[in-house]
């Protein structure tokens, strides 16, 4: 596939030297470029031979001299450079299999592209790897990558991913562990599946391939009320959670006992379906699994407690205000409202969890809350003078929920200012307070 230029940035590099869009790039340093990873690696350097094929066929070589980890210039007409790498699975646990039909068509691409875990953190299962990408990783020591393990039974995994490959792809782990590629782990833990015996088979293996397997995260499986025909799974109750909290902790507590740190850490989720307290922000460590709800309530409770403490903005006003949530974090976050109002008598603020009746109730986290049910389960409340929602409810560029309606036409039906605040315990106390 060829690499063609789309745009050359004004005062690049590139544009000194004499490269234009519709070139072709062919070769940097006489390295072969297929894609972004290629291109990022071998743009480092501080004396660059780049060769490109100008429209008319032309073959050009252009010398480049810059600062090492300075930019070319070159744009691309996908961030990739070429496209996107779909999933070979057919994963029993699937959410995508699990959406309602007529939502926008990118939300219904299953990635599986080893690209996206280096640069984004997405997580790949190795099953699409070629013998060229794998080489290709260990060269140039791409590292870390995130992979969804399940388990590493190799029978049980080629049952969970509905993909024959699915077991041999494990011994790629071993491949990366042995190059000294770091490897972040997740089990989506499946009640009665691939959690109890089977979890700490996997466990036990993985601890196997430390230090290059630096955390682990457990996430309990996320079902939808879209599950006609798909493999049949429970949500886990209070017992079994408990019941997979204490394997997950018992191997946390031996790995910090042995090796100074947890190694392996549940969702979350787990604790709350548990009915046990959030642990402290110490618990998690350098906090390495976020992305997949592991201590994100530890951590805003710690940023959000620290900030409220040597905050010493005054306010010289009346403000109520409305935050809004998933129902699972809405006990925890009222606490911390709690605190703010306790500091500062002259603000009320109201917190109303949103139910999940798009996707079912069953799914309770922020991030799945759609447009349609925060809208139709806030309009018969007085919201305020402003609306605080977690950013995760919108999409990247913050203007669209998952069912397309954007946070304008949200502000128009509740007649509201609608603020979308990040994860962040201090910029969530600045929010409440209007401090811009």
């Amino acid at each position: 596939m060829s690499v063609v230029v789309k745009s050359i940035e004004l005062g690049s590099q590139a544009q000194k030297v004499g490269i234009s869009p519709l070139d072709i790039l062919l070769s940097i340093n006489g390295n072969d470029i297929v894609d972004v990873l290629d291109y990022r690696f071998y743009q480092i350097g501080t004396r660059l031979e780049v060769r490109v094929q100008k429209p008319d066929g032309e073959v050009v070589d252009y010398t480049i001299k810059k600062h090492e980890y300075e930019e070319i210039g070159m744009e691309f007409e996908t961030y990739l450079m070429d496209k996107q790498h779909h999933c070979c699975n057919k994963c029993i646990f699937c959410f995508v299999d699990q959406l309602p039909p007529g939502m926008r068509e990118t939300l219904y691409f299953k990635d599986d592209d080893s690209r996206l875990s280096f640069l984004f953190g997405n997580y790949v299962s190795l099953t699409n790897l070629t013998e060229h990408e794998i080489d290709r990783i260990i060269d140039k020591h791409l590292s870390p990558i995130n992979i969804s393990v399940q388990t590493t039974n190799p029978e049980l995994r080629c049952k969970m991913l509905n993909n024959r490959f699915a077991g041999e792809a494990l011994n790629v782990m071993k491949r990366f562990a042995d190059a000294g590629i770091k490897l972040n782990c997740q089990i989506v833990s499946c009640r009665g599946i691939n959690d109890g015996k089977e979890l700490e088979r996997t466990i036990t293996d993985l601890e196997k391939l430390y230090p290059a397997v630096e955390c682990v995260a457990v996430v309990p499986v996320g079902l939808t009320k879209y599950r006609e025909g798909l493999y049949p799974l429970e949500s886990y109750d209070k017992q079994s959670a408990l019941e997979t909290l204490e394997l997950i902790n018992s191997y946390g507590e031996k790995f910090l006992e042995k090796y100074g740190e947890r190694i392996v850490y549940a969702a979350d989720e787990f604790f709350i379906y548990a009915d046990l307290p959030i642990p402290d922000a110490e618990y998690y460590g350098d906090f390495g699994q976020l992305d997949n709800g592991v201590g994100l309530i530890a951590l805003m409770r710690e940023e959000f407690t620290d900030a409220l403490e040597y905050c010493d903005f005054k306010l010289n006003r009346d403000r109520i205000i409305t935050c809004a949530s998933g129902v699972s974090v809405a006990p925890y976050m009222r606490k911390l409202y709690d605190m703010c109002e306790a500091k500062y008598s002259n603000i009320k603020i109201q917190h109303i969890p949103i139910v999940n009746n798009f996707f079912g109730e069953k799914i309770n986290v922020s991030g799945l809350i759609t447009g349609q049910d925060l809208i139709a389960q806030l309009k018969p409340y007085d919201l305020g003078e402003e609306l605080l929602i977690p950013s995760v409810m919108l999409r990247h560029e913050q203007d669209k929920f998952l069912d397309d309606i954007t946070l304008i036409q949200a502000e128009e039906e509740l007649n509201v200012k609608i603020t979308p605040v990040e994860n962040d315990g201090e910029q969530l106390l600045k929010a409440i307070l209007g401090i811009r």
